[in-house]
C-alpha cells in the first residue's frame, strides 16, 4: 500500500527542494505538531467523560492515535501530506511572485485539502488512509512538478523567500510592540465607573462635615498602635482596588474585628478613600486612611528616590510621549508614582508598630493571613514568595552584571522573589538599617545603570540576605497575563496576584479570573449601580 502512494510522487530537484524546505518545512511542521499537541491534550481532556457514557466502545478506540507521533513517523500518509504541503505553500509564493495565479490558486486549494483531511483525522484519532491520500498526493505531485518545470531561478527564488520571511518578521515585532503600546494605555485609563464613583465619593467627603469629623476621631484610636492585632498596609490611589483587597481580606479572616488596615494614598484621592471607608463597614475592622503628600519627612533632602523622580530627565522620561528605544512597560506612570516607593519606609509610617503584611492593591486574598504574623523569619527582614521556578526570575535579569558594582556583591543566579504579599519584621528592619540601604542603592542607581525602573529590582538589593522565602501557596502571582494558570494552584492560593496589564477592573481582564476579583465589589452600593448604569 506504501509502494503505491509512492508511485505518485513525482521526480523534484533535490537541491530546489533541499532550499525551500531549509527555509519553509521547519516552521510548517513545527507548527503543525504543536496544534496536533494542543488537539491531542484537549483529547485528554475531554475524552474520559465521553468513554464513561459510552462504555460499550471497542478497546482501541478508547487508545486513541497519538497523532504528533504520526505526523512525525517517516512512513505515515500523514506525513508525506504534511511536506507536500510544505513544499507547495512555498511554491504557492513562488507563483505569485511571478504573477502564475492560476498555478497559486490550484496550489492553494489542495492545501487547504491536505489541511483539512489532517485535521479530521486529528479530530477522529485514526491515521490516513491510503485511499484518503491518494488522490490529494496525486493532484500535489503533478502541480509540484509543473511548478519546477516552470524553471524558477533556484537563487532568485530563494532570496525571494528571505525576503518574505524577513517582512513577516518585521511585522510581527511591529505588531508586538503596538500591541503593548495599546496595552499599556488600556491599562493606564481609568474605567468611566471608577472615575465617577471617584467624583460622587469626593462629593461626598467635601459636602458633608460629619465625615471629616469621624475622620479626626478615628485617627487617633489606639488601635492603629496595638501590636496585639494584625496589621496590613496599602499604598494605593484606586479605591474599589483597596476596597477588594480589604473586603477579601476580612471575609477570609476567622477573627476580622482584629484586622487593622494602613491606607496611604495620593492628595486627590484622600478624600475619595476617606469617604468610602468611613461609609462602609468591614466587618468591624479597623481602617486608617492617610495622605502622603502630608509626609514631610517624605522629601528630596531626604529620600533620593524623590529626588529622582522631581528631576528633569525623569519627567521627560515618563511624561513624554513613547520612543521607539524604550519597552513601553518601562514608561508605565505607577513608577513615577510616590505611592509606588512607600514600601521602603514602613518603619517611618508606622514607627510604633512591630509586625506589618504588606499588600499591592491588586490582589485578592483567599485565606485566612493571621497565620503570617506567626511565622518564624530566622531573624530575617521580609517574607516572600521566590519565583526562581523559571530561569528568567533571576537576579541577572533585573539587575546590570556587567557593571562591577553589581557583580562583586551579588549572585546573578540568586532567586528572585515578589512584591505584594510580603511579611515585613519591622525590628529586625530597623536593626538592619534597611532604609539606609535602600538609601545607597538609590545613589548608585542615579544615572539608571544599574536597573532601568521599578521597585522590585532595588527591593532585591535592599533585602539582599534578609529575606526568608514562603511557602508559594501564600502568593500565587500571573492573574494579570498568564491565562494558563492551574486551578488548583488558584484554589489553594491565600492570595492571588493581578500582577500584569490586564488588571481585573480593566475591559481587558483576563474573563477567566475576574470573577475572583468581582465577587469582592459591592455591587449593591447605590454609587456603584448608579456608575454602572449610567
Amino acid at each position: 500500500m506504501r509502494r503505491r502512494a509512492a508511485e505518485y510522487r513525482r521526480p523534484v530537484r533535490r537541491r530546489f527542494s533541499y532550499w525551500i524546505w531549509a527555509l519553509f518545512g521547519l516552521f510548517s511542521i513545527a507548527g503543525l505538531v504543536l496544534l496536533v499537541v494542543h488537539h491531542n491534550q484537549h483529547e485528554d481532556r475531554v475524552e474520559q467523560p465521553v468513554l464513561e457514557r459510552n462504555t460499550g466502545l471497542d478497546q482501541v478506540a478508547h487508545e486513541s492515535l497519538n497523532f504528533t507521533e504520526e505526523i512525525l513517523s517517516a512512513r505515515s500518509f500523514s506525513r508525506q501530506l504534511a511536506e507536500q504541503m510544505t513544499l507547495a505553500k512555498a511554491y504557492v509564493i513562488i507563483a505569485k511572485e511571478h504573477n502564475n495565479l492560476h498555478l497559486a490558486w490550484e496550489l492553494s486549494s489542495n492545501i487547504r485539502n491536505c489541511q483539512l483531511l489532517l485535521s479530521k483525522a486529528a479530530m477522529r484519532g485514526e491515521p490516513v488512509t491510503l485511499e484518503e491520500a491518494e488522490p490529494i498526493i496525486k493532484s500535489l505531485s503533478y502541480l509540484i512538478f509543473r511548478a519546477e518545470d516552470a524553471h524558477y531561478d533556484i537563487a532568485t527564488t530563494v532570496m525571494t523567500m528571505k525576503s518574505h520571511i524577513q517582512a513577516l518578521e518585521e511585522r510581527a515585532n511591529a505588531a508586538t510592540v503596538q500591541s503593548t503600546v495599546f496595552g499599556q494605555l488600556a491599562a493606564e485609563a481609568l474605567p468611566k465607573s471608577l472615575h465617577c464613583l471617584n467624583v460622587k465619593l469626593t462629593a461626598d467627603w467635601l459636602r458633608k462635615p460629619s465625615l471629616q469629623e469621624l475622620a479626626d476621631e478615628k485617627r487617633n484610636s489606639p488601635r492603629l498602635m496595638d501590636n496585639n492585632l494584625y496589621h496590613f498596609c496599602i499604598f494605593s490611589d484606586n479605591v474599589l482596588a483597596t476596597s477588594v483587597v480589604v473586603n477579601s481580606t476580612v471575609s477570609n479572616a476567622d477573627h476580622p474585628k482584629q484586622l487593622v488596615f494602613h491606607i496611604v494614598t495620593n492628595g486627590i484621592n484622600y478624600g475619595t478613600m476617606q469617604a468610602w471607608f468611613l461609609s462602609n463597614d468591614f466587618k468591624g475592622s479597623t481602617i486608617e486612611v492617610q495622605n502622603v503628600e502630608e509626609f514631610s519627612w517624605f522629601n528630596a533632602s531626604y529620600a533620593p528616590i524623590v529626588k529622582q523622580l522631581l528631576s528633569a530627565d525623569s519627567q521627560a522620561y515618563y511624561i513624554g510621549g513613547y520612543q521607539d528605544n524604550v519597552a513601553p512597560k518601562l514608561r508605565s506612570p505607577k513608577y513615577q508614582s510616590l505611592l509606588n516607593h512607600l514600601r521602603f519606609y514602613i518603619p517611618e509610617i508606622y514607627p510604633q508598630l512591630e509586625k506589618v503584611v504588606f499588600l499591592d492593591d491588586d490582589v485578592v486574598v483567599q485565606k485566612d493571613l493571621t497565620p503570617l504574623f506567626s511565622l518564624d523569619l530566622h531573624g530575617n527582614v521580609n517574607g516572600a514568595v521566590e519565583t526562581c521556578l523559571e530561569a528568567f526570575h533571576r537576579y541577572y535579569k533585573y539587575l546590570n552584571f556587567s557593571n562591577t558594582i553589581i557583580s562583586s556583591k551579588f549572585d546573578p543566579q540568586a532567586c528572585g522573589w515578589a512584591f505584594g504579599m510580603n511579611v515585613f519584621d519591622l525590628i529586625a528592619w530597623k536593626k538592619a538599617d534597611v532604609t539606609a540601604r535602600y538609601h545607597y542603592w538609590q545613589e548608585q542607581n542615579a544615572d539608571g545603570t544599574l536597573w532601568r525602573v521599578g521597585t522590585l529590582p532595588p527591593g532585591l538589593l535592599t533585602f539582599y540576605g534578609l529575606t526568608e522565602p514562603l511557602d508559594r501557596r501564600w502568593h500565587v502571582l500571573g492573574l494579570g497575563y498568564d491565562l494558563n494558570i492551574d486551578n488548583r494552584l488558584i484554589e489553594s492560593a491565600a492570595v492571588v496576584h493581578f500582577n500584569g496589564f490586564m488588571k481585573p477592573w480593566l475591559k481587558l481582564a483576563i474573563e477567566r479570573y475576574r470573577p475572583l476579583w468581582e465577587r469582592y465589589v459591592n455591587r449593591s452600593h447605590p454609587y456603584l449601580q448608579d456608575c454602572v448604569t449610567s
